[in-house]
């Protein structure tokens, strides 16, 4: 499910290795959670790199085992996708995310939480998670407020849509662009500088940036994520992803 690789530098490589789209599912979220909150308590570690494999860095939540679960799928879910979210954004070590592919919703979350994100030139992100019609839990939503350019925020939650190369950049959802061939490189490179730099200081800075968020999530968090969990395992938003399911994913003719 997770590759681990040690790079020079004292950074590490977490690749999702979790089938082709690398689907956020219990299992998967569980993983990187515990990965994340292990090398950050690794006197060792120095830097985290994130990635994916082959052309997708994660495509978001796997759709179909909300809809065959229900409710009780949706309540190991929505707290375990929350708390992987939490686990990157709190990170005390420097966290670079390899973009090598597509990072749409949860995956766009995902890379936002963390320091840095390196982009594959081509590669598209975003969330479109209202025009598939499910709300966003409190963690995601406070990932993409601190991460996200302020004036284009509205726009990116609300328009739903993807961006690539120079409007990823100017929305803040990627801080470079490179070919895909060198995305993983460039992304250890900044690890690799980070790392270089004291890590008592980089994570106290990076405290004070994030507190306020870390606040946010935690005390105004829980009442508002019952009502999202309420509709995302309402009847309506099930036959809403079963109807983006069929659309989206219906074999060609």
């Amino acid at each position: 499910m997770l590759g681990i690789e040690r790079k020079d530098g004292g950074v590490v490589v977490v690749t999702m290795q979790h089938g082709k789209a690398n689907a956020m599912d219990v299992e998967l979220c569980e993983g990187v959670a515990a990965k994340m909150r292990e090398l950050g308590a690794d006197a060792l570690v120095r830097g985290i790199v994130l990635a994916g494999q082959g052309r997708i860095f994660s495509a978001g939540v796997d759709l179909l085992r909300i809809v065959d679960g229900g409710m009780a799928y949706a309540q190991r879910f929505l707290p375990a996708l929350s708390d992987m979210f939490n686990a990157t954004f709190e990170c005390p070590k420097p966290v670079v995310a390899a973009l090598n592919g597509a990072a749409i919703a949860g995956g766009c979350v995902l890379a936002c939480a963390a320091d840095q994100r390196v982009l594959a030139a081509g590669a598209r992100t975003g969330v479109p998670e209202l025009k598939v019609g499910v709300p966003f839990p409190t963690s995601a939503l406070e990932v993409m407020r601190f991460t996200v350019a302020h004036r284009y925020l509205q726009s990116v939650l609300y328009g739903a849509g993807t961006f690539a190369d120079g409007d990823a950049l100017a929305r803040g959802l990627a801080d470079e662009v490179v070919e895909p061939a060198a995305v993983l490189e460039r992304a250890i490179a900044l690890a690799q500088s980070f790392a270089a730099l004291p890590a008592a200081a980089y994570a106290l800075t990076k405290r004070a940036l994030r507190d306020a968020t870390i606040r946010r999530i935690r005390e105004e968090g829980p009442g508002y994520d019952r009502e999202a969990l309420a509709q995302w395992a309402s009847p309506e938003t099930a036959a809403g992803l079963r109807a983006y399911i069929e659309k989206t994913f219906k074999p060609s003719k």
